[in-house]
Order: structure tokens, then C-alpha cells, then sequence
């Protein structure tokens, strides 16, 4: 027991921290037990706060007791929560936090602000009032120390704050702000004037301090400014900050001059420089209304810096990059697009637009267009050695790493595309022009010429869409592009790599079809390039021309031998996991575009892809793509894929089994891939059949992937129902019972939807396997189930029991009777009472005429309560003859259009996918389906007449007057013949 005597409970608690610090777990573990014990006990935060606050004990003990006092504000601080801390023991916590703030180690100190933070955001100001008068003062005092530690709290405490979103805590935030701005402000300055004043001394010590000061201070300003008002602009301090962040901006961009490149100062100085410019964003996103008197002093700055001479020894990248997002996001805003109809705009969107079009000057945007493709565009030296040294990175750096979004040249291209595309009428002249001056071939000693021309055609093929209406593409291609593509000094790489790029971004904007095979043999070159980013540049375009509407399978045949073996070569050349993956998935698409084409090709690839699973065992993402990959080959391999088997099924098996981790990443396109190898099966092997094992856990995930789990359960079914149902019915049953108790109507039926396959494919096996499913069917039917579906789906599942499997159905209709407490007939006539109520909601047509034939299945009868119910029979039977007769335009006659031949063998057409093995056995199963066998105009009147014969003539004319005359009269013109 902690008790609440400090002093002797410190010693104890102390031990254990101390323990918990260990690094030999048998010490270590019993200590946090003991702690997990305590973190409920009244006093022990008390405890820990002196422990932490006590700078002469170990600071990882230190550290430790820190932690544990967050963890326990997060469970235990509000007053709901379970075990939560006493008001006392809180009021004198909250008094402790504040008391000092003179925590010497950095990460403490920061854990600490931290953690004050938590309590605010629970706290203040209504249980804390004193918290944010007690940090103004303290972020006052003289000694350096404690002003940044209450600097560092005041900047957790307002970020924290700010980011409540109720409207009640907004308000709060906002009477917070309009109290404390000004105090923020002149703070700022302060720190802001003593770095500046330092800056010119040398001593780097004061200038780091002053500079952290500055940014913590800056850090809290910008909370208050972005989050603090609901409209910014009425607030002169709020505007007079943000247009002097300006002249701040360029008085610390030559203070850069005086740093040194690479240390502390250095580091902090550049944060502090973008965190300016995180708040003209910030604002300019959350208030852009508000921004508008900003709009024409941010652009001049940026472009100012980032494309004229002004910003020559002072811009670092991460700058230029936040200049340019603002000036994207000025272009691109939405609040400042005045409508189609200039008078149903605002009077706000309209003075931004007047700003705007006053800055972007043809002048001007002409500049920033040449700068961007003269200046940003043009490979670096950099970029080149990249090139050069580590191919393959280049390729991924090039494509978007992970530092892609913050680096130069993708920020430069998306502002580009931007610019052009808000003012293409003025910059189209210009981007032709610098077209023109580069037609034929360029010198291959003119390196500079070389990139030059590298950077106009990246503008082209950016703006591809922009030019659509200038630029011949076809004549171009012809005239220049390919011959650019014949010259193969290794110096004209870059811009064979360039052209070949240029072409993919063309190809789904402007390209003529008869051109293609011009392309696809400039294709087969290039995949044969000395250089290895060539290589991959040109199977990237290759993908966009494959993938591309306009693709015709008759003119890439002939390529396609040659392009399959040169990918492949690529794919083994290939070394980086992403570049791997890169390839894989342009084989998967020619593969998917020309399907059983690609049979002769593929034994190479076949024979690789073990190797290539075996050796990525680490990389799950370049599984992903050989598991893509295979759902492909299966596809085109048809039946054939039957000699994968053997790498195929371990690959499935290991992919959907939910005990081994990979399952987490592989487990789609695992599910994918097997139903994909069951639909192109030519016949079940043991193997096949095993894998099954891993489904009972997959439906307890009860995921997303769950609609791909029953397709496959169906596809079993369809491959071989006797052994599938007899080795697996009886589990898979269980697991349907226990599904249909928590899943949606959508599950319910596909759960349903399995019994009724099974029941048509094999309607003896299917009704004793899923026996326990079926009374809860019956209940379905019996109640009137709401959903329509569902009630649809009850009713197609009866329906093949009544209709083929009768002697099932009557013990059925037995055991329920027995559960009802009701007589046999008597439940059977409600039953048929509810079919022909709800037969409404059945749709589909081989369920309506299923529901037909079952009901009709009854008669002849001399039951009375079916005789009873006899005029529904008919009228369901005549609803079903108006549903499949149709006329034969020669003859004249009536026939059921649902009736299928051996005959029939549809006409695949060009565009459409061959049938797959499951579509061939669907089609044998159909030709053996009451539904499609048996004409229900030919049943009608076989059971009508063995009703008669049963009655004799004058009980059976009784019978008929039960049913409505109209109903007779359609049903005697469809008889018509027998």
C-alpha cells in the first residue's frame, strides 16, 4: 500500500523506479508489476512528482517517473474515469507542475511541458485559472533557465488548447487569445530584437539561446494567430504581425550570411525561417478571406526570392519549396475563383481575383515559366551522379520516395502544372517558342544544350493536357522524337530517358492508333538500352500505352514475344525491392491485356517467380506484387494453370493462413489469387482441396474480405461438391450459424446464397449438410421475414428443396411442426400463404420460376389445405409464364426462353474474356436444372391434368372456379397447343 506519507512512501517507490530502470529482466519484470499495482493508489502521483522534480537523483529514475505520471493522466485524471484521482490529490498536482520551472535535462523538461499540457487540456480554465497567469509571469523573469522552460510549457499548453474542436473550447481558445496576443507579441519581438542584437557579437552561445527563445515564442504565435480569432482581419495586432513577417523573413535570411553552414545555430536559424512561413500557410489555408490584404506582399516576396537574383546566397531548398507551395496556393485557391458568371461571385473573390490578375502580368508569368524550365527543371549535378552511381535509386528518388514531398524538383513540376494550367492562354506562346528553338538533333559534346532541351521537354509533357490543341503530336513524334530515340551516345541518355517519358505522358492525350507499332518497335530497342534507367523509364511507358483505352491486342502481338523477354531480362537485372515490384506490375499488365496470348511466353517468368517469392521473404510489398502478378497468369493460363499447382497452392496457403504475420499484408490479394486459381481449375486435387483448412478462421474475422471468402466457398462447391461437402460441410455449417446471429442482411445472404448453390448442384448431399441451417430458413418464410433479399434468397433455398429433394422437405415440414407446435398441413398451407404474399420480392427470374415450379411441385394433391391454397399456385404459376414465355417471331407460338440446350455454344467475341473453367461447369450444371429444363408451360399442364384425373371432371372445375377469371383466360392462351 502507498500511503499518503510522502516521505516514507518516496523511499519505497523510489526502489522500484530504480528496478524498473534495469536491464535484467528478472528485475526488471516484478518492478512493473509493483508499479502496475500502485498506478490506482490515492498519493502515488504525489510520489512521483517529488521523485521527478528532485534533480539530484538518476535522471533515467527521473525519466521513468515522468512517464508513468503521463500514463496516468491520460487514465485516471478525469473525473469519470475508473480508480480517478481525488480533487485534493489534483489541486496539489497542479500546484506542484508550476511551482519550478527549472528542470536542467532538455527531454525532461519537454516530457514535462508536455504533460502540463494534458492537464490544461482537461483543466483549463475552469479548475486551473491560475495556470496561463502564472506562465506569463514566469516567461518574464530574468533567469535564463526558468524563462525557457516556462517558454517550452507555454508553447505546449497553447498548442494543446488550440486543438480542442468543440464549439464551447473554441471559444475559450478564442477569449484566451484576444487576452494574451499582445503580451505574445511583444514577447516575440523581445526575443526576436536580442537575436538580431546578438547575431553580430559571435558569441554563439547567446545567439543559440536568444534563437531558441525566438522560435518557442514564434511556435506560440502562431497557434494563437491561425486558431485564436474567427476573423483575424478585424484585429490590427493580429495584421500588423502578419505583415511584418515579411521584413522579419528577410532579416533573417541575411542573417544566414553570418552563420556558419553546418551547426546548431545554423539548424535552429533555418526552423525558425520556415516556421514563418508555416504560418502564412497555416492562415492562408484556415482564413483566406483574411488573407487577401496578404496575397500581393506574399507573392512579391516569393517570387521575388525563388526566381530572381535576390534570393542568390541566402535561399536554402526547404525555403524555396515553402515559397512555392505559397504561391501554388495562392494560384490554386478556391475562394479566390470567381464564377463562370462574374456577378454570382463575392465581393471578397473578386478582390482577391483583381489582386491576382494586377500581379500575374504577362511579364511576370513569362519570367516565372522560363525560370521554372530554364532554372528548377534542369538535372543537377547531383541528380546526375545519382544517375550515374545508383541507378536504381535515381529511378525511385525520381518516382516519390519518401522524401519526395518535401524535396525541389516534385514542388517545382506540381507548380508548374499549376501555373500553366490557371493561365495557359498566356504561357502556351511561350512554352512553343522554346519548342521551336530546339528542333533536330543537339550536340552530344553540349552538355548544357543537352539539359536544357531535357528540361523543355519535361514542360511538355507536364502540360501534355494544356497543349493538346498546339502541338501536331503525331508530326512531332514522327519528325523529331524518334530519331532523338536513335541516337545512342551514351551522353544522349538523358534525353532518350526524357523522350521516351515525354511519349508516355502524350500517349492517352493525342496519339494515333496507326502510329502505335512505329512505338512498340522503338519499345523493343529501348528495353535494350546500355543504361539502366533508360530501360525502366521505357517499361513505365510501356504500361501507360497498354493500359491506354485505345490499346488494340492485333497490333502489339507481334511485339509481344520480344517485349515479354526483354521485361523479364529487366526484372532479373533489377536489384531495389520497389524497382522489382515496378516491373512486375508492367508484366502484370500486358499479361492482363492480352490474356491466353500470352501462353507460349510465360514459361521463363513460371520457372522465375519461386526463386524471386523465395528471396523476398522480407518484403511483403513485393510479394503483394508477385501474388498480382499470378492472379494474371492463372487468368491467362486458363485450365493450364493446373501445372503451377505446385508453387501456386503453398503461396495461397502461406498468403490466407491468419496465424502467420504476413497474412496482414498478403491476405487480399491471397484471397484473390485463390479464387482466381479455382475458377480456372480444370478439376479438384487433394492439394486444392487442403487449403480449405484455412477458411474457418478467415470467416471469424468477419472482414472486408469476406465477399471473396464466399466466392471461393462457392467455387468449391461448383469444382466438386461431393468431396468438398463431405470433408468440410459439417465445420463450414457451424461457422454459418454462428455468422447469420451478427451479420448484416448483405452476409445473411451470401451465407444463403451457399445453400442454394449447394442445394442446385447437389440437392441430396446439399439439404443433409446444411440441415441445421434450414429450419431457421423455414422460420424465415414462415414469419415474413422483412427484408426483401432475404426473404428472396429463404425462398430460393425452399424452393430447390421442396422441388428437388420432396421426401427431405416432408421431414422438414415434420420437425417444424413439431417445433411450432402446429399441425403438418396446417403449417404448410401458411407457408405457401406467405410464398405467394411475398413472391414480390423475389426478382430474379430463375428464382421466380423456381418459385413456380416448387409450388406446383404439390399438386396432384387431395390435401385440402393445398387445394385450399390452390388458386395462389396458380396465380404464381401464371405470374411465372408471364416471365419467361416469350413469342417466336416465326412461328408465332409461345416458348420458355429460360429452356438451354447442349446446343447453344456461345460466340466469344474480340473484346470479351474467354469462359473460365467455373463458367463451363456452371453451364453443365445449368443443362441439368429443373429451371432450364423443364418448360413450365409443358409443367402446368401435366400437373393440371393429373389434378383432374385425381378430382374427376366436375371437382376439378370447382377447383377452378377458386381463381380469378382473368387469370384463367391468360392461362387458357398460354395452354394454347396442349
Amino acid at each position: 500500500q502507498v500511503s499518503m506519507d510522502l516521505n516514507s512512501a518516496s523511499t519505497v517507490v523510489l526502489q522500484v523506479l530504480t528496478q524498473a530502470t534495469s536491464q535484467d529482466t528478472a528485475v526488471l519484470k516484478p518492478a512493473e508489476e509493483q508499479l502496475k499495482q500502485w498506478e490506482t493508489q490515492p498519493g502515488f502521483y504525489s510520489v512521483l512528482l517529488n521523485i521527478f522534480t528532485n534533480h539530484t537523483l538518476d535522471i533515467n529514475v527521473r525519466w521513468l517517473a515522468v512517464l508513468y505520471f503521463k500514463h496516468g493522466i491520460d487514465r485516471y485524471w478525469r473525473r469519470v474515469a475508473p480508480h480517478a484521482l481525488s480533487e485534493e490529490e489534483k489541486t496539489t498536482l497542479r500546484a506542484g507542475l508550476i511551482t519550478n520551472f527549472n528542470e536542467p535535462i532538455n527531454q525532461i523538461a519537454t516530457q514535462i511541458a508536455v504533460l502540463i499540457a494534458k492537464v490544461a487540456r482537461l483543466d483549463c480554465p475552469r479548475q486551473w485559472p491560475e495556470l496561463i497567469p502564472t506562465l506569463i509571469e514566469s516567461v518574464k523573469v530574468q533567469d535564463d533557465l526558468r524563462q525557457h522552460r516556462a517558454l517550452l510549457t507555454f508553447y505546449h499548453v497553447t498548442k494543446t488548447l488550440a486543438s480542442k474542436r468543440l464549439a464551447a473550447d473554441r471559444k475559450l481558445f478564442y477569449d484566451l487569445a484576444s487576452g494574451i496576443y499582445t503580451f505574445a507579441c511583444s514577447l516575440w519581438n523581445h526575443h526576436t530584437d536580442t537575436f538580431l542584437q546578438q547575431v553580430s557579437s559571435g558569441n554563439e552561445a547567446a545567439v543559440l539561446s536568444a534563437l531558441e527563445r525566438t522560435l518557442l515564442s514564434l511556435k506560440v504565435l502562431r497557434k494563437l494567430t491561425v486558431n485564436g480569432f474567427v476573423e483575424p482581419h478585424k484585429n490590427m495586432e493580429v495584421m500588423g504581425f502578419l505583415h511584418g513577417i515579411f521584413e522579419r523573413l528577410k532579416q533573417f535570411l541575411e542573417c544566414s550570411r553570418n552563420i556558419g553552414t553546418d551547426n546548431i545555430c545554423r539548424d535552429r536559424l533555418e526552423k525558425t525561417i520556415i516556421l514563418f512561413t508555416k504560418v502564412l500557410l497555416d492562415f492562408l489555408d484556415q482564413h483566406p478571406f483574411s488573407f487577401t490584404p496578404l496575397i500581393q506582399r506574399s507573392l512579391e516576396f516569393s517570387v521575388s526570392y525563388v526566381f530572381t537574383e535576390i534570393g542568390e546566397g541566402v535561399t536554402f531548398e526547404r525555403f524555396i519549396v515553402q515559397c512555392m507551395n505559397l504561391i501554388k496556393m495562392i494560384v490554386k485557391n478556391y475562394a479566390y475563383k470567381p464564377s463562370k458568371n462574374f456577378e454570382d461571385s463575392s465581393p471578397e473573390t473578386l478582390e482577391a481575383h483583381k489582386i491576382k490578375m494586377a500581379f500575374f502580368t504577362y511579364p511576370t508569368l513569362t519570367e516565372i515559366c522560363r525560370r521554372l524550365v530554364s532554372h528548377y527543371f534542369l538535372l543537377t549535378e547531383e541528380e546526375l551522379t545519382m544517375w550515374e552511381e545508383d541507378p536504381e535509386g535515381f529511378t525511385v528518388e525520381e518516382t516519390g520516395g519518401d522524401s519526395w514531398k518535401y524535396s525541389l524538383r516534385p514542388c517545382t513540376e506540381v507548380l508548374f502544372i499549376d501555373i500553366f494550367h490557371e493561365y495557359n492562354q498566356t504561357l502556351t506562346p511561350v512554352l512553343l517558342e522554346m519548342m521551336q528553338t530546339l528542333q533536330g538533333p543537339t550536340n552530344v559534346e553540349d552538355m548544357n544544350a543537352l539539359l536544357i532541351k531535357d528540361a523543355v521537354y519535361n514542360a511538355v509533357g507536364l502540360a501534355a493536357y494544356e497543349l493538346f490543341d498546339s502541338v501536331d503530336f503525331d508530326q512531332w513524334f514522327k519528325n523529331q522524337l524518334l530519331p532523338e530515340l536513335q541516337v545512342i551516345h551514351n551522353r544522349y541518355k538523358p534525353l532518350r530517358r526524357r523522350v521516351i517519358w515525354l511519349i508516355g505522358q502524350w500517349i492517352s492525350v493525342k496519339f494515333k492508333s496507326d502510329l502505335r507499332p512505329m512505338l512498340y518497335e522503338a519499345i523493343c530497342n529501348l528495353l535494350q538500352d546500355q543504361d539502366l534507367v533508360v530501360r525502366i523509364e521505357t517499361a513505365t511507358t510501356l504500361k501507360l500505352t497498354v493500359d491506354d483505352f485505345e490499346f488494340r491486342t492485333d497490333q502489339f502481338l507481334p511485339y509481344l514475344e520480344t517485349m515479354f523477354t526483354l521485361l523479364f531480362q529487366l526484372l532479373q537485372q533489377v536489384t531495389e525491392c520497389d524497382t522489382k515490384m515496378h516491373v512486375l506490375h508492367v508484366l502484370s499488365c500486358v499479361i492482363e491485356r492480352v490474356n491466353m496470348q500470352i501462353r507460349p511466353y510465360v514459361g521463363c517468368l513460371v520457372q522465375y517467380l519461386p526463386l524471386l517469392w523465395k528471396q523476398s521473404e522480407e518484403h511483403n510489398m513485393l510479394r503483394c506484387a508477385i501474388l498480382t502478378t499470378l492472379i494474371h497468369l492463372v487468368q491467362g493460363l486458363g485450365a493450364d494453370s493446373k501445372n503451377l499447382y505446385p508453387f501456386l497452392l503453398p503461396v495461397i496457403q502461406l498468403s490466407t493462413d491468419v496465424s502467420q504475420p504476413p497474412h496482414v499484408y498478403l491476405l487480399e490479394d491471397g484471397l484473390e489469387l485463390w479464387l482466381v486459381t479455382l475458377e480456372n481449375s480444370p478439376c479438384i486435387t487433394p492439394e486444392l482441396l487442403r487449403i480449405f483448412q484455412n477458411m474457418s478462421p478467415l470467416l471469424e474475422l468477419s472482414s472486408e474480405n469476406l465477399r471473396t471468402c464466399f466466392k471461393i466457398i462457392n467455387g468449391y462447391i461448383f469444382l466438386s461438391s461431393t468431396e468438398f461437402l463431405q470433408t468440410y460441410a459439417v465445420g463450414l455449417c457451424q461457422s454459418f450459424c454462428e455468422l447469420l446471429k451478427e451479420i448484416t442482411t448483405e452476409g445473411q445472404v451470401q451465407v444463403l446464397k451457399v445453400v442454394e448453390n449447394a442445394l442446385k448442384v447437389n440437392p441430396v448431399l446439399g439439404s443433409q449438410m446444411f440441415q441445421p441451417i434450414l429450419p431457421c430458413v423455414f422460420r424465415g418464410i414462415i414469419e415474413g421475414e422483412r427484408y426483401p433479399v432475404v426473404m428472396s434468397t429463404y425462398l430460393g433455398v425452399m424452393g430447390r428443396v421442396l422441388l428437388q429433394n420432396a421426401s427431405f422437405f416432408s421431414s422438414l415440414l415434420n420437425e417444424m411442426a413439431h417445433k411450432f407446435n402446429q399441425e403438418m398441413d396446417q403449417l404448410l398451407g401458411n407457408m405457401i400463404e406467405m410464398w405467394v404474399d411475398r413472391m414480390d420480392n423475389i426478382t430474379q427470374p430463375e428464382r421466380r420460376k423456381l418459385s413456380a415450379l416448387a409450388l406446383l411441385s404439390l399438386l396432384p394433391s387431395d390435401n385440402s389445405v393445398i387445394q385450399d391454397k390452390f388458386c395462389g399456385i396458380i396465380n404464381i404459376s401464371v405470374e411465372g409464364l408471364h416471365d419467361v414465355m416469350t413469342e417466336d417471331s416465326e412461328t408465332g407460338t409461345y416458348k420458355d426462353c429460360m429452356l438451354m440446350s447442349h446446343l447453344e455454344e456461345p460466340k466469344v467475341t474480340e473484346d470479351e474474356e474467354p469462359p473460365t473453367e467455373q463458367d463451363k461447369r456452371k453451364k453443365m450444371l445449368a443443362l441439368k436444372d429443373p429451371v432450364h429444363t423443364v418448360s413450365l408451360q409443358q409443367f402446368i399442364y401435366e400437373k393440371l391434368k393429373a389434378q383432374q384425373e385425381l378430382l374427376g371432371e366436375q371437382g376439378f372445375q370447382s377447383l377452378m372456379e377458386t381463381v380469378d377469371t382473368e387469370i384463367v383466360t391468360q392461362l387458357q392462351e398460354f395452354l394454347q397447343g396442349f
